[in-house]
């Protein structure tokens, strides 16, 4: 158990250290290239003459066909690296423990994102943090005064800590590193399929309610 515990504040003290270094492939990243392969397989209408109700009915299922493979994919990848490590030595399984922790936390991530905001707002003038804040943000940023590019980088960090550090911290807390890249796969599959349009209203609502629900305590931390 003490092992466990060590490799937990390790990976967290990686991640503050370190960040998430762009030459270095994430892990989330093959998740969503997993999700994206999927997407274009699963959520698709051709072929079908039947009714708009029917239809529906057909991309939620295929929606939730998606989540569950995705799912199954990462806990299954996510044991076989845990397993293979241990089986090697105690000393393996820490570090594989200790760099998946890392890996799955985002806080100095949020933190240098944020600061760019406050710099560029702070030395360049509203215009420059306009374009900084439109980095982290999916809204229009062009309209926005210095308070709105405040609101603006405050919400996403706020909502960001959440979904990159409380929550993911918690879940690998209680179930380790598997668990904690279930998390994430839920929560990549929401940030891509999570969308109320024609295309994914139905295809991604699996995915955004099973986001809801896993997410349902650790924001509520969050806000605390």
């Amino acid at each position: 158990m003490c092992y466990h515990i060590f490799a937990f504040i390790a990976g967290f003290v990686l991640d503050l250290l370190i960040g998430d270094p762009h030459f270095i492939p994430h892990p989330v990243r093959l998740i969503g290239s997993l999700i994206s392969f999927l997407d274009k397989r699963l959520n698709c209408d051709a072929g079908y003459n039947i009714s708009e109700k029917k239809l529906n009915l057909i991309k939620y299922k295929r929606g939730m066909l998606l989540a569950f493979t995705v799912i199954f994919a990462t806990f299954a990848i996510s044991v076989i690296i845990i397993v293979a490590a241990y089986s090697i030595n105690l000393y393996a399984g820490v570090i594989a423990e200790a760099v998946m922790t890392w890996q799955i936390l985002a806080t100095k991530c949020l933190r240098v994102e944020s600061m760019r905001v406050y710099d560029a707002l702070r030395t360049d003038g509203v215009d420059a943090g306009r374009r900084a804040v439109s980095m982290i943000v999916g809204r229009d940023t062009s309209v926005l005064d210095a308070a709105g590019v405040t609101r603006a980088a405050v919400e996403t960090i706020a909502e960001n800590t959440s979904d990159g550090v409380i929550a993911p911290m918690l879940y690998t807390a209680i179930g380790g590193p598997v668990l904690g890249f279930v998390y994430k796969a839920v929560n990549t599959m929401d940030s891509m399929l999570g969308y109320k349009n024609d295309k994914y209203m139905y295809f991604g609502r699996f995915a955004a309610r099973l986001d809801d629900v896993v997410n349902f305590i650790p924001a509520r931390i969050s806000a605390y």
